[in-house]
């Protein structure tokens, strides 16, 4: 449309990155957020490295702690793609960390989009705000809410959760003529752009570099992240999206250990550190009281998870790449970024 203009916030990050390429490919006409002026630059030559020209792509600056900013960089927008909110490497000890940023964040968003007159909102949210301090004994769908009072869930999980919940209640109390959607990835992998890494891809460096020698039993869904942003693109532009949400997940999950033989068949010698030791549950129990990371794999332990994303084929055509091609891609972007050990 000609006078389509659509806002993705976060910029630099790793799903916002492929959406601004994928939008650029299609000849949109784009904005972007950075916190900081100075990021505009390294955006700029991000979106040069995955192969996309910048010259038509317009750099705002503002934050999800303040509103200054976002009047400016929603003005003139027909759509925005919500796709900032923070992942930490690890869980803080005052969840509010979280949680703060990604609620408030949210709503300073949508209501500067509806102040502006937007048309939609599409807000990157997750299968943590799904799968989680619950299981309906089937396959999750875009039905199920994980309960954000549930002592086994991490500050993480929770701050998705409330996040959506309060997107969702804003817009049905005092969005007007906004409409909303949500998109809700499992663990995204595919093709890096830069050196800036996403938890998914942290976790397949860290094998591919011996990190750990074991891993635990355990399990991770993956998606590809370029079929993340082009299920932003659809949810952005398809009639039938507004007010929905779509889960996007490819295939089963994998075991840990499944991740370290596919990439050991596919990579060759570049994987050979990459662990198929898989550690007894009682180690991992017996950590949870003193490390955190393992606390949280304690209480998945055993779990197999599992998602549909049957809605997003049937309402917006949308089809994933295999779940192998997702985190092997990935894993040679790691590779040629020269971030594996040799």
């Amino acid at each position: 449309m000609d006078d389509e203009l659509v806002l993705v916030t976060g910029g630099t990050g790793f799903v916002a990155l492929h959406c601004i390429v994928r939008l650029l490919a299609d000849g949109t006409r784009e904005r972007a957020t950075v916190r900081h002026p100075q990021r505009a630059d390294d955006l700029r030559a991000l979106v040069r490295l995955a192969g996309a020209d910048p010259a038509g792509l317009e750099v705002a600056t503002a934050d999800l702690l303040d509103d200054a900013g976002w009047p400016a960089g929603v003005q003139g927008a027909t759509h925005v793609l919500h796709v900032a909110s923070p992942f930490p490497a690890r869980q803080p000890k005052d969840e509010d960390e979280l949680i703060v940023p990604a609620r408030d964040g949210a709503l300073r968003v949508l209501r500067a989009a509806r102040d502006a007159g937007v048309r939609r909102v599409v807000l990157t949210s997750s299968f943590a705000a799904i799968g989680y301090g619950t299981h309906p004994g089937r396959r999750f769908t875009e039905e199920d809410w994980t309960d954000p009072s549930s002592r086994t869930i991490t500050p993480y999980v929770r701050s998705k959760t409330l996040a959506e919940r309060a997107a969702w209640d804003f817009v049905g109390r005092e969005g007007g003529d906004l409409e909303l959607a949500t998109v809700n990835p499992v663990g995204i992998f595919g093709p890096a752009i830069g050196t800036d890494l996403s938890a998914s891809l942290e976790l397949l460096l860290a094998l591919l570099n011996g990190k750990y020698p074991a891993v635990p039993r355990g399990t991770v869904n993956a998606v590809d992240v370029r079929d993340v942003a082009d299920l932003h693109v659809r949810a952005m532009r398809h009639p039938d999206a507004a007010g929905e949400r779509f889960l996007a997940v490819s295939g089963d999950a994998f075991e840990y250990r499944e991740l370290s033989l596919l990439m050991r068949a596919e990579l060759g010698d570049r994987a050979r550190r990459a662990t198929t030791r898989v550690l007894p549950d009682w180690v991992v129990r017996a950590a949870a009281p003193f490390v955190g990371e393992a606390r949280t794999i304690a209480a998945e332990l055993g779990r197999r998870v599992d998602a549909s994303h049957e809605k997003a084929t049937r309402l917006l055509g949308w089809t994933p790449l295999p779940r192998e091609e997702a985190v092997l891609a990935a894993a040679r972007s790691l590779v040629d970024l020269g971030l594996v050990r040799p």
